[in-house]
């Protein structure tokens, strides 16, 4: 098949419509889920939890957290795992590897050292679930041996694996804290387990339709991979080193695009490599910066204006005292006048939506 040649605002316009950023606005949280594949999770809230940024960012302010809540605790629409937001209808793409996990061989071992541990824990939600971790008693055997932040942390991160292993699942939260369950519980009693190898090859073909280009061997992380393996069709971006795979259902589309402003964990801006290559834009976040150190500021949002990234907005929600506080809004390129207006009308929707008024 030959190989599909693309400048870079054709790529950039397949990639801002398979995000759901272009003029054609979904309605339904589903929806965009089941398109994006996920939705991460992260406790940073300086202007609202990424989660629902991201959620706003495609349904505006028809977007209500309880909408997220809803579908994970009482529709089971949803699900957590590896702290992303999921369709509870990818389900069967993760359970082969539920089955063999965890993947770590110190995981393993720890596990094996800990299989009473186990047991309690797991015979504990059988009769008292679901439950925060803090209810839950620690009758390891041996701790869990780590120099960061999870040393001794043994009932959390045994839950924690144990999800891993599609025995245990996250039931819902108390505010931020998660309540566990036994999967069988939160699972569906009628998902089909798909065998690991086709579940690896549908979730690259999932996660190439929702970025719409992506290199084969590109950007991830230990909770999601970025590669796409051999999914979609080859292409060549003008201007950019190497080959790409692009889904080819988004090939030949319309373009229609609208302004929009993003949370740092976008999947539009996730991968930065991506970002330079295709976008031509820079982006760090300067939240783990000293102050002085930041160009753009703590938690900017990057803005999105049609086909281009164009800036970003140093904002931060005070909601003590009500307001929504604009320390800067920087522009990469020179802005006109209908596209001030835009990035402004977007940033009083974002502070209207969570009832803030402008400071």
């Amino acid at each position: 098949m030959a190989t599909h040649r693309l400048d870079r605002a054709q790529a950039r316009r397949i990639a801002v419509r398979a995000q759901l950023l272009d003029a054609a606005r979904p309605t339904e949280l589903l929806a965009v889920v089941r398109r994006l594949t996920l939705l991460q999770i992260d406790p940073t809230a300086a202007v609202a939890p990424s989660v629902d940024l991201v959620a706003w960012s495609r349904l505006g302010s028809a977007y209500q957290s309880d909408q997220l809540r809803r579908g994970l605790e009482q529709d089971r629409t949803l699900w957590e795992f590896n702290a992303m937001v999921r369709p509870m209808a990818d389900l069967p793409l993760y359970l082969a590897e539920m089955r063999g996990g965890p993947v770590r061989e110190k995981a393993r071992e720890w596990l094996r050292a800990n299989e009473r541990f186990r047991r309690d824990v797991l015979d504990l939600l059988g009769s008292s679930g679901p439950l925060l971790s803090r209810d839950i008693p620690d009758t390891s055997a041996v701790a869990w041996p780590s120099s960061g932040w999870t040393n001794n942390r043994n009932v959390t991160q045994l839950l924690e694996l144990l999800v891993l292993r599609g025995e245990v699942a996250i039931a819902g939260r108390r505010g931020k804290q998660r309540l566990w369950d036994l999967a069988e519980r939160v699972y569906p009693a009628d998902a089909a387990e798909i065998p690991a190898v086709e579940a690896r090859r549908l979730r690259g073909e999932r996660r190439l339709r929702s970025l719409g280009i992506q290199r084969a061997k590109a950007f991830g992380g230990p909770s999601e991979p970025g590669d796409v393996g051999r999914a979609g069709q080859e292409a060549v971006v003008e201007g950019v080193a190497g080959t790409w795979r692009v889904d080819p259902a988004a090939l030949g589309q319309p373009f229609a695009g609208r302004t929009a402003l993003l949370s740092p964990f976008d999947r539009l801006v996730h991968d930065r490599e991506r970002l330079k290559d295709l976008f031509e834009f820079e982006y760090v976040l300067e939240m783990y910066k000293p102050k002085d150190k930041r160009r753009w500021g703590y938690f900017a949002l990057p803005i999105l204006h049609e086909d281009r990234l164009v800036g970003k907005v140093d904002a931060v929600a005070d909601r003590r005292n009500g307001t929504f506080v604009v320390h800067a809004v920087h522009q990469d390129v020179a802005f006109t006048p209908a596209m001030t207006e835009a990035v402004h009308e977007e940033i009083r929707q974002l502070a209207a939506w969570q009832q803030l008024s402008l400071g």
